[in-house]
């Protein structure tokens, strides 16, 4: 199945299917603030090994971002909805180029860090990515290959950082930052 139509087979499916598309929308519109909020939680409130994957998962997901404003302005690929004004759009979004994906990049790359650092939270986080892009799909705002590129993105991110020199750093700068949380916060963790 082509790429247009896996886009218009979701895309349709949320047209008709109000149930899906609702709650998926809500979903996809609170997204980001979600993982934002869902690291800077792990980083302030979990122990030293979690604030070590919260502060991998930020930089993992900054890099791929970065990584993706060069791509996207290299690719220059229209979206859907753009491309087929008969797509059905279900969020106001600018025109610009679509791929990769910076949703789905941000979320793979986060939900990618965390798995290498501590499994359970790193599933959760690449299933919620893993809604995320389908809904970015379903609703119109991307072809499927603008997030699978976003998520290999995100994967590649996860891994240069994941490089021993690297991660030796990346947890002495996260352990520095760790000491200057206050402690009234420590003390909610430790009381949980």
């Amino acid at each position: 199945m082509s790429d247009y139509h896996l886009f218009r087979w979701a895309n349709d499916l949320a047209a008709h299917h109000d149930r899906f598309e609702d709650p998926l929308r809500l979903y996809v519109q609170a997204s980001e603030v979600l993982f934002a909020l869902g690291v800077v939680a792990l980083f302030l409130f979990a122990s030293p090994r979690i604030r070590r994957a919260a502060f991998a998962a930020a930089l993992s997901a900054g890099l791929a971002l970065l990584v993706a404003h060069f791509v996207a302005g290299a690719v220059d690929r229209a979206r859907p909805f753009v491309d087929h004004p008969h797509a059905h759009l279900f969020l106001a979004h600018s025109a610009d180029p679509g791929f990769p994906s910076d949703h789905a990049t941000a979320a793979f790359a986060i939900g990618f860090a965390l798995v290498l650092r501590h499994r359970v939270l790193g599933i959760v986080a690449l299933v919620l990515a893993l809604v995320l892009s389908v809904g970015r799909v379903a609703l119109g705002v991307h072809y499927p290959s603008d997030v699978f590129a976003g998520a290999l993105l995100g994967l590649a991110a996860a891994l240069v950082l994941w490089i021993p020199p690297l991660r030796g750093r990346i947890d002495r700068i996260a352990d520095a930052l760790g000491r200057l949380v206050p402690s009234k916060l420590l003390a909610v963790r430790r009381s949980s």
